[in-house]
């Protein structure tokens, strides 16, 4: 059944499209957009309910909208998919059955390659009057296959999005609030409780603005990887610091509750390691268990507030009702990505709700039991003051907690900045490193090729550098397509990659299909050897297309010199540069060296 089609006229602030969209699974062998687009009515099943959920699999899905603009004039409006964690979509646009766009995003792509800059997908659509136009969606996600569709009028959608920042504003500000008074509170009276619970009031606000996509747009826009795992990670610390403070604050101890104290602890190890493994295995294989646990460990949380509740422990009443608001949200969201529950706005949002109210109720308990100690500490400060000796013991005591507790806060302290430390390092790998080709990028190169240039100037040493470009490679893109191209690309970077093997040399891509190696302490004759071996292995290696073998060539520059100044990048850029166009006007398929009276010596047919 095909999908019906949107009557759009330009003045309608918005249009919920489930009911008008339908979807098929693709095969397990795939679908091109032309293979989807020529599907029967019959290959496609409409949506029924509120949304689109599909639950968790594996499977591509194919969507299609059809969209009508009966405004009479030219309209523009925007198709937003409000679920985040899509790991890749394809959009692509028909009108009058003629392809218009293509655009691909998702949170396995930076997020300034997004056409609107939204934690959720937004896709701008020009729509001319009295025309169909046809979307196509492909999806694949190893997270939940939601994929809520709404279809906005812009001025409505900017109006809408200042709604949903303060919303988000307010609850990540009552949270940060909660996590500076009771960071503050910690510090001045030193109780552990304090702790776990900023640690689980830090953890549950950072799992919900990682999975509402607010991380990626504000705090990790380029790390993909770690926006799925942060998700992982975040949620099982949630159940570790809210079991560690549940223990210490209701006072479900191995003293007072056996079974359920060992319970408990299994619990938030198993959330422990799950954390660890969130840092090393892929998301599709951790998602189903940590929702599992969360589930199993909310539910846990609020069965300990209610024994100790009936045992007349006064702190499990503020801690009960709480945990009933973050249980009720908690369960709603897990319910929702088992589609169970329908989504939407109460159950997208019910989490936060529920966890800033149950934040605030938990500081108001922390708070009331901080009161009932101070007045218990001065009743015992009272009856101390009978008993010197118990005063004096008491201190003695005191002290060497306080020595314990800052002796295990240096060990933490000195683990974090390991751990930093780490991962700087990474960090400072990845921005190093060209994503595509694995080889460097042109930052680095920059750096580099300063750094080298300066050397080779103070010890008079000889500087080639090779600009390597790969002939007609725009022509090859137009006809096999950008992923054709992208494997094209990886297959040069590889050919540069074998001849490029001293630690002090250097390959990078600089841009498009253009590569660039610096040789340090090389002359003329030994940068023309390298080239030509790339220049051979590139021409002599079977690129296959399909079942289709292409020769593919390319064009090098060459220059070596010996600087006269600290900086002479510019200069032996420039007269590599005029080399390589000198190869490409030769014919192409050559290495060409720059000649000082600008003569082009070639090298190799």
């Amino acid at each position: 059944m095909q999908s019906s089609t949107v009557q759009w006229d330009g003045r309608s602030p918005q249009l919920e499209l489930t009911n008008h969209v339908a979807f098929a699974a693709e095969p397990q062998q795939g679908w091109s957009v032309e293979e989807a687009r020529g599907l029967p009515a019959a290959a496609w099943t409409r949506v029924r309910g509120e949304n689109v959920s599909l639950g968790y699999s594996d499977t591509a899905y194919w969507f299609r909208l059809d969209i009508d603009n009966i405004a009479g004039s030219q309209t523009t409006a925007l198709l937003e998919i409000a679920y985040p964690v899509l790991d890749h979509i394809e959009v692509y646009s028909f009108v009058g059955g003629n392809p218009v766009s293509r655009l691909v995003m998702g949170d396995k792509y930076p997020f300034r390659e997004r056409p609107v800059y939204h934690r959720n997908f937004v896709i701008p659509l020009d729509l001319p009057p009295d025309q169909l136009v046809t979307v196509l969606l492909r999806v694949r996600s190893t997270s939940s296959m939601q994929v809520p569709m709404t279809l906005w009028s812009p001025d409505t959608f900017h109006a809408e999005e200042q709604a949903r920042s303060l919303f988000e504003g307010l609850y990540y500000g009552i949270v940060l609030v909660m996590v500076l008074y009771n960071l503050f509170v910690y510090l001045a009276v030193g109780e552990r409780s304090f702790l776990y619970y900023i640690g689980y009031i830090t953890a549950m606000p950072l799992f919900l603005a990682s999975l509402h996509g607010v991380a990626f747009q504000y705090l990790w826009p380029d790390a993909t990887w770690w926006n799925d795992q942060a998700i992982i990670v975040f949620l099982n610390l949630v159940v570790v610091f809210g079991g560690i403070f549940s223990m210490r604050f209701i006072s479900v101890l191995p003293s007072t509750h056996p079974v359920l104290s060992r319970v408990t602890i299994l619990v938030v190890s198993v959330a422990g390691l799950l954390a660890l493994a969130g840092l090393l295995v892929p998301y599709r294989y951790m998602i189903l268990p940590t929702i599992g646990l969360a589930f199993i460990g909310c539910t846990g949380m609020l069965l300990l507030s209610i024994v100790r509740w009936m045992k007349g422990d006064p702190a499990a009443r503020y801690y009960g009702v709480a945990w009933v608001f973050m249980l009720f949200g908690g369960i709603v969201l897990a319910l929702s990505k088992f589609t169970v529950l329908p989504r939407n706005l109460v159950t997208e949002n019910a989490t936060q709700v529920g966890s800033a109210i149950g934040v605030i109720l938990l500081s108001l308990a922390l708070a009331d039991r901080l009161n009932r100690e101070k007045k218990r500490n001065f009743e015992a400060q009272r009856q101390l003051l009978v008993e010197e000796r118990k005063v004096r013991l008491a201190q003695e005591k005191s002290l060497q907690i306080q020595q314990d507790a800052n002796t295990l806060l240096e060990q933490r302290v000195e683990e974090r900045t390991r751990d930093l430390a780490t991962l700087n390092e990474r960090l400072r790998e990845l921005n190093a490193t060209d994503a595509l080709t694995g080889l460097k990028n042109r930052g680095y190169f920059d750096r580099a090729f300063q750094t080298l240039s300066v050397g080779a100037f103070r010890f008079g040493q000889p500087l080639s550098l090779l600009i390597i470009d790969i002939d007609r490679f725009k022509q090859f893109n137009d006809t096999y397509g950008h992923l054709v191209g992208d494997d094209c690309l990886r297959m040069v970077a590889q050919g540069i990659r074998q001849y490029v093997t001293r630690p002090q040399d250097l390959a990078a891509r600089y841009g498009g299909e253009e590569f660039v190696v610096i040789l340090p302490d090389t002359p003329e004759e030994g940068a023309v050897q390298v080239a030509e071996k790339i220049r051979r292995e590139i021409e002599g290696t079977d690129f296959r297309v399909s079942d289709t073998t292409v020769r593919l060539t390319i064009s090098i520059g060459v220059c070596s010199l010996t600087p006269d100044q600290a900086d002479a990048t510019r200069e032996l850029f420039r007269r590599a540069d005029e080399a390589l166009y000198a190869a490409k006007a030769q014919g192409r398929n050559r290495v060409v060296c720059h000649d000082p009276d600008q003569e082009a010596l070639t090298a190799g047919s």
